[in-house]
């Protein structure tokens, strides 16, 4: 017994003597440093990019955050604790680098992975001895929660984008998390295009996380040709999947009772850089939407299940199923999905509950969200035999606010001046 006694106490000293000389390391992907007080060698403030806060797979116990440069940062690090209380954490950021439109920029990315449910925290980023301004960050607890949903952000000029985010963010400040449907920028290699989008959603992005599903314009370069959509993939550091090939293009996670599952759509813009990208993105999704425990099962895609005839165009076009439609819908039917939310046509259309291609309440409830940006189609499409609810025509941007409980998702649509223009409750 004395014999053990003496060994764990030289354990002891031989560790305090370790910490105390400086010597070994925790890994620097983790938060383990050892808890205190916030960081007294910081003399400057940190000029960053685009702070901001990236879904998780489950946000009520991690985060990821996420910040540019245009020069390579030392030590870059997060230091974070919670509200009111002098304690810290801090864990070190990975960096990343790309070029797109002959600008590079330094990504950097922490993931905090032990957070408390149902509390307030505040973060900073750290870097080269200096920090950002203290910001705010809460953790979600129990079954109820709200979001806003925004359509296709694509612009020619951001104005509208940020007038219609910011007055959605002003008027439901108390939200969770943010959604944005793809097509955030009109031109994925315009690095301009994607600093407007960051500036238009720049407070509330760094206060609640966002939720990005990918769309066709993030794949276009300058000439207007596809490619991969590189800065989007660098610039969204999203939940992470097994198959490290398709990281940032499609996952899932979870709120609530919730489970989202967020696809990609773009396997005609991606078909000569990833063949097999839908073909086993569609085995992903069954296994992912066969697992699930949640209660509600909430899918999020860019491009329609439904196809449209044109009102104000001389090519004929017959209304009928979407190529996505008619491969993803029979998933949903199966899987028993509550919930498909849906954009690229930059119109809102309420379609109610549909299975096997017909009006039928057991299938999902279907809305196409509409257009939050100015690159509209006013007049375009004709009305759909399955459409239960239009916006007023010709069409202005919109965004939408879903509430859920333990019974109930409810999601309103509005105008930018607030006016509500549909609202739809689904129970369970």
């Amino acid at each position: 017994m004395k014999k053990r006694q003496t060994l764990l106490s030289f354990l002891l000293i031989s560790i305090i003597c370790c910490l105390l000389a400086g010597c070994g390391s925790t890994a620097t992907h983790v938060a383990t440093t050892v808890a205190g007080k916030a960081d007294s060698v910081v003399n400057g403030t940190l000029q960053v990019n685009a702070l901001r806060q990236v879904i998780a797979t489950d946000d009520s116990r991690e985060r990821t955050i996420m910040w540019q440069t245009d020069k390579e940062l030392s030590e870059a690090a997060v230091e974070y604790g919670i509200k009111g209380q002098e304690t810290v954490q801090k864990v070190a950021a990975q960096g990343d680098k790309f070029t797109d439109d002959k600008i590079t920029n330094y990504i950097y990315t922490a993931r905090l992975a032990d957070l408390q449910p149902g509390q307030t925290y505040r973060y900073r980023a750290l870097a080269d001895k200096k920090a950002t301004a203290w910001q705010e960050m809460k953790t979600p607890q129990g079954n109820n929660f709200k979001a806003l949903i925004f359509p296709d952000s694509q612009s020619s000029d951001y104005t509208d984008w940020q007038n219609i985010s910011r007055f959605a963010w002003k008027k439901y400040k108390d939200v969770d998390f943010f959604v944005n449907m793809g097509d955030l920028v009109d031109n994925g290699e315009d690095h301009n295009q994607w600093n407007y989008w960051f500036e238009a959603v720049d407070d509330m992005i760094k206060h609640i996380p966002v939720v990005t599903v990918m769309g066709n314009h993030e794949t276009y370069n300058l000439d207007w040709k596809v490619r991969m959509p590189e800065a989007y993939l660098h610039l969204f550091s999203l939940p992470k999947l097994a198959n490290a090939t398709y990281q940032n293009q499609y996952y899932s996670f979870d709120y609530g009772d919730v489970h989202f599952t967020v696809l990609n759509t773009q396997s005609n813009e991606l078909k000569d850089f990833q063949p097999d990208m839908m073909k086993l993105q569609v085995e992903w999704l069954k296994k992912d939407l066969a697992q699930t425990k949640k209660k509600w099962k909430v899918v999020l895609m860019h491009k329609d299940v439904l196809q449209y005839g044109f009102l104000t165009r001389p090519t004929p076009r017959p209304e009928g199923i979407s190529e996505e439609g008619n491969l993803f819908m029979p998933i949903f039917d199966a899987n028993k999905v509550d919930v498909v939310l849906t954009a690229h046509l930059h119109t809102y259309r309420n379609r109610g509950y549909i299975s096997n291609f017909k009006h039928d309440e057991k299938g999902p409830l279907y809305i196409l969200t509409g257009v939050a940006g100015n690159v509209r189609y006013p007049s375009l499409w004709k009305s759909h035999s399955l459409d239960v609810k239009t916006a007023p025509q010709p069409e202005t941007d919109n965004f939408l606010y879903l509430e859920a409980t333990d019974n109930s998702m409810t999601f309103a649509a509005f105008l930018p001046d607030g006016t509500e223009i549909d609202k739809i409750e689904v129970k369970k």
